[in-house]
């Protein structure tokens, strides 16, 4: 039997960085290779000239039932880095009719709370509920809009947010199968697991710097600047990693994880199929003082803003599935977005505070029931090769 080598992880996004996390954990020898300056990809901070701080790229929500990530955050030292709310209370603000409520599922997973009012959508009815679940055997070509009713004030108050916002798809494309599953992972399991979670500084504080410091400190080398070019094969197993400045040949025992986005492991890999289609994301950064006692997260109903997160020095804003503002100038999107935010949360709507947009057109590939089919499994025909990553 051969001993256990070297794992060779392409990609230090937040993939990439569980990964080695993972294994080096279990005393496995790792090198993680990163064709950019950063790691991190998409779950990152950087320093903004033009608003004088420092911001994340994009607004990733944790929520306190993903044990996955509390545990990598855990082992790394970084758990305490995380700031939330002490139970599940999501609070919302309708642009429409003007109202504020706060969704507030009881901590256990027997749901009584659609039994109380107060805790609940208002306007709606505790049977009202009961209609998720007709996603459980939805088919695997089903829509959320067709097994569910877009007519319903619970449709549009709580089911719409939820759904673009897990699956960054519209509900009229999203797959009913996965929204299910997001169901069950999160109000499924109790307000317990619903609490949201969020870095009290930055994405990369929480989610990388430690990360980094951890594998350096128990001997993972890291590369950056390493663009892999191809995979040299060798009948069942990968038998070099070609770079720009040169390849890297594998010994009998190494192994590969291949944690790059899903078109580059598309090029890589011969015969991969992968999701195609991808959905962006529009954030819009204010650099401003928070209100006093604002939530960490707010929903917005009825406008172009989805979600609004409260940071040190920035109120930040996300709207996902954002085909229809993506391609709109970024003065534009300032001033639409900052009005809705100003009237959900009670500031001045002028004048509009400094302002960065970041629009991430290929964010995630979308959810729908075609790309669904075109996912992956993690495993490859080649024995030292594994896949890692959203898609």
């Amino acid at each position: 039997m051969t001993a256990p080598g070297r794992v060779h992880i392409v990609g230090a996004g937040l993939a990439g960085l569980a990964a080695a996390v993972a294994l080096v954990g279990r005393g496995r020898s790792a090198t993680l290779y990163e064709a950019g300056r950063h790691a991190g990809g998409r779950c990152r901070s950087f320093a903004d000239a033009e608003l004088g701080c420092r911001i994340d790229n994009g607004n990733h929500l944790l929520l306190a039932g993903n044990r996955a990530a509390l545990s990598y955050l855990e082992r790394t030292g970084a758990l305490g880095t995380l700031e939330g709310p002490l139970e599940a209370r999501i609070p919302f603000f309708d642009l429409a009719s003007g109202e504020s409520w706060a969704l507030r599922p009881n901590r256990g997973g027997l749901p009584w709370w659609i039994l109380v009012p107060a805790r609940r959508v208002p306007g709606t009815r505790a049977r009202d509920y009961l209609e998720a679940l007709k996603l459980r055997r939805a088919a695997a070509d089903a829509t959320i809009a067709e097994r569910l009713d877009a007519g319903t004030v619970l449709f549009r108050r709580l089911w719409q947010p939820l759904a673009v916002a897990a699956l960054n798809t519209g509900v009229d494309d999203a797959s009913a199968r996965l929204f299910w599953r997001v169901l069950v992972e999160t109000l499924g399991r109790g307000g317990e697991a619903c609490r949201p979670l969020a870095p009290r500084e930055g994405l990369s504080e929480s989610f990388v710097d430690p990360a980094l410091a951890w594998l350096t400190g128990r001997g993972a080398a890291i590369r950056f600047g390493a663009r892999l070019r191809a995979f040299d094969f060798s009948g069942e197993r990968v038998s070099n990693l070609v770079f720009d400045e040169g390849a890297v040949a594998l010994a009998a025992g190494d192994s590969v994880i291949l944690a790059s986005p899903a078109s580059v492991a598309a090029r890589l890999v011969p015969g991969l199929t992968v999701p195609q289609d991808h959905a962006p994301i529009v954030n819009a950064h204010f650099r401003c003082a928070p209100p006093g006692r604002a939530p960490l997260l707010l929903g917005i109903i009825g406008g172009t803003a989805e979600w609004v997160f409260r940071k040190r020095e920035i109120l930040s804003v996300t709207v996902s599935a954002a085909d229809r503002i993506a391609d709109r100038p970024a003065e534009e999107l300032k001033n639409l977005l900052w009005r809705e935010i100003a009237r959900a949360c009670r500031l001045p709507a002028a004048p509009i505070p400094p302002a960065r947009i970041v629009k991430e057109r290929r964010a995630t590939f979308r959810a729908t029931p075609d790309q669904l089919k075109r996912r992956p499994p993690t495993a490859t025909r080649w024995a030292n090769l594994v896949l890692a990553g959203d898609y």
